[in-house]
């Protein structure tokens, strides 16, 4: 990354800066990034805050796919056994074993 010394500053352009970075949560340094960033029209870089929504809403469509009471991961693991199994009783010309074996009921 590279480093960039403004120099004769503004005072005004440094208070509204001051501001405006406090409203954000954000150092004066991040909002200078985040201004220029935006002003090339660069994507600026989400926050663990920003990206919580985000989450959430892929989890939320993510649960049509997972069995009640059951996490996604335990299940892509389950599929990723069977899909496993299925390969090996392919190249052992045997029939393929039933999803269902591996996936565990608690």
């Amino acid at each position: 990354m590279a480093t960039l010394t403004v120099r004769n500053l503004p005072h005004e352009v440094r208070d509204q800066l001051r501001l405006r970075a406090a409203r954000n949560g954000r150092s004066m340094e991040a909002e200078a990034r985040a201004v220029l960033s935006e002003a090339i029209g660069a994507k600026p870089r989400r926050s663990k805050e920003e990206y919580r929504p985000v989450i959430e809403k892929i989890q939320a469509e993510m649960r049509q796919f997972v069995r009640p009471g059951r996490s996604l991961v335990d299940e892509l693991i389950a599929e990723r056994r069977w899909e496993a199994a299925c390969e090996d009783a392919e190249i052992k010309g045997l029939p393929k074993p039933p999803l269902s074996d591996f996936l565990k009921d608690e």
